[in-house]
C-alpha cells in the first residue's frame, strides 16, 4: 500500500512537471477571473435555455397530462359510483315491489281458496243435509209404506188365523179396525 501511495505521487508529480502546467489552482488566479465568468454565464444561460425551453415544457406536459387524466378518471369513477348507487336503489325499489306483490298475490290466494273452502264446505254441508231430509223422508215414506203393509199382512194374516180356528169367515173391516187400533197404539209407544 505505502509503494502504491509512492508511486502515486511521483507519477502526479512527473505529469505536472511534463505537461508543463503552473503551479495552484488557475480558479484562484486573478488573471484569468474574466474568462472564468464569461464562460460561466455563457454555460449557465445554455443549460438555463435548455433546461426552460426543453425539458421544462416536457416535465409540464407530462404532469399537466398526467392530472389530466387522473381528474378524468376520478370523474369517470364518480359517473361510475353515481350510475351504481341509482341501479342499487333501483334494484331495492323492484325488490321491495316484488315482495309487495308476492305478499299480495299470496294473500289474495289464500283468501280464494278459504272462500273456495267455504264454498265447497258448505255446498258439502248443503248436499249432506238434502240427503239427510231426503234419507228422513224416505224414511217416514217406508214406516208409512210398512205401517200399511204390516197393517194390511196383520189383517190377512189375522183374518186367516181366525178363519183357521173358528172355521168360518170374519168380516174383514173390523179385523182391520182392530189391527189399526193395535198399531196406533203401539206407535204412541214408539214415539
Amino acid at each position: 500500500m505505502k509503494n502504491f501511495c509512492f508511486v502515486l505521487c511521483a507519477w502526479i508529480l512527473l505529469a505536472n512537471q511534463a505537461l508543463g502546467s503552473e503551479p495552484g489552482m488557475p480558479q484562484l488566479n486573478t488573471e484569468y477571473w474574466a474568462a472564468q465568468i464569461f464562460w460561466l454565464i455563457i454555460i449557465f444561460s445554455i443549460l438555463y435555455l435548455i433546461i426552460w425551453k426543453i425539458f421544462l415544457p416536457r416535465i409540464t406536459y407530462s404532469i399537466e397530462n398526467r392530472k389530466s387524466r387522473l381528474v378524468n378518471d376520478l370523474d369517470e369513477v364518480q359517473k361510475i359510483k353515481e350510475n351504481a348507487e341509482k341501479k342499487l336503489n333501483e334494484y331495492n325499489i323492484i325488490i321491495e315491489k316484488s315482495k309487495k306483490e308476492a305478499k299480495k298475490i299470496i294473500e289474495d290466494s289464500k283468501k280464494k281458496l278459504d272462500q273456495d273452502i267455504e264454498n265447497k264446505k258448505q255446498k258439502f254441508n248443503d248436499e249432506i243435509e238434502k240427503e239427510l231430509i231426503a234419507i228422513e223422508e224416505e224414511i217416514k215414506d217406508l214406516k208409512k209404506s210398512s205401517i200399511s203393509n204390516i197393517n194390511r199382512i196383520a189383517t190377512e194374516t189375522t183374518t186367516e188365523i181366525i178363519k183357521q180356528i173358528i172355521n168360518t169367515e170374519v168380516n174383514k173391516s173390523s179385523v182391520s179396525a182392530i189391527v189399526n187400533d193395535v198399531t196406533k197404539r203401539q206407535m204412541e209407544k214408539q214415539i
